[in-house]
């Protein structure tokens, strides 16, 4: 099976996947959650007869009434509601809740708040977490790679790593753009320790075949450079796919029995897997074959 040959479909295919994202994420951005925005969460239910028990609009007036900005209001069932407000402190919070007990009983199940400074701080740490070790890791490919640097040099090996690992994160981030924007699905700190997991399981996946094109750089030196490529993904390709198979059923398990609270991190996740193991395979290695070709017409041109 020669996959190398066939490198400009997985090229194609990888654009078709990111493009929706890619664009989502222009016009849309991502739907960030108050630990990076600033603001508080409450989660509360009502225990009120039927005929008195509240909708939205009169959730939504008792807190305008205590001169509280209501960002977002979900009545999560006929008796618990979630609101997403400015950010406001545990006497605001108790003056509302007190507004609201004419309805009825109040029972607070949660109650979350960040300054907007913090939730700033926060998103640029988290910016800062993933440029830093996209870096770290290209330098890391490059140095474990340095004496490979025949046909191509060592520091591509890093470059091509670091474009699937791009190629991984555009994908997450993407559909996380469009969830946010069709579900209101929002990106937290849980999202982010995804993210930069399926990172380190891309980057994990791409070297085990750049370390099995390296070995046998040495032991065929006589055979073409697409060819030792493409026998060394075929020799870790049932290494790779065991490997995130085993991953995908784990994940698929926590995503129908887990709690709702992880039930995104798990998504991303698992679509973070799935993306780092075809880029892995499809992408990385295949990069490193183009370049080469690349180089080698432009050599023929200059001659």
């Amino acid at each position: 099976m020669n996959i190398v040959k066939n490198k400009k479909w997985f090229f194609l295919l990888s654009a078709v996947l990111i493009i929706p994202g890619v664009i989502s994420l222009l016009l849309f951005g991502l739907n960030f959650s108050i630990e990076f925005t600033g603001g508080s969460k409450l989660e509360f239910g009502i225990e009120s007869p039927t005929m008195l028990r509240p909708g939205t609009q009169e959730i939504q007036a008792a807190f305008q009434a205590k001169k509280i900005n209501v960002h977002k209001i979900e009545a999560i069932s006929q008796d618990t509601f979630r609101i997403q407000t400015d950010p406001i402190e545990q006497n605001k919070k108790n003056e509302v809740f007190r507004e609201i007990g004419k309805f009825g009983k109040v029972i607070e199940k949660r109650f979350e708040t960040v300054g907007p400074s913090i939730g700033q701080e926060t998103k640029t740490n988290a910016i800062k977490a993933v440029i830093i070790a996209s870096i770290a890791i290209t330098a890391y490919i490059a140095f474990a790679f340095r004496k490979v640097s025949n046909p191509v040099s060592s520091w591509k090996y890093g470059v091509s790593a670091i474009v699937a690992l791009l190629h991984d994160v555009l994908i997450v981030v993407g559909l996380f753009s469009i969830l946010g924007k069709v579900l209101d699905v929002e990106v937290d700190s849980l999202f982010i320790t995804a993210l930069l997991t399926v990172m380190g399981f891309s980057v994990h996946d791409t070297i085990v075949v750049f370390d099995r094109i390296r070995e046998n750089l040495r032991k065929n030196f006589d055979l073409k450079f697409d060819t030792v490529v493409n026998n060394s993904l075929l020799e870790t390709l049932n290494r790779s796919l065991n490997t995130s198979l085993t991953v995908v059923i784990v994940l698929f398990a926590l995503l129908l029995f887990g709690g709702e609270t992880i039930r995104w991190f798990v998504v991303a996740l698992l679509v973070g897997i799935i993306s780092g193991t075809y880029s892995s395979i499809f992408n990385a290695s295949q990069l490193l074959v183009a370049w080469y070709e690349w180089d080698r017409k432009r050599k023929t041109i200059d001659k």
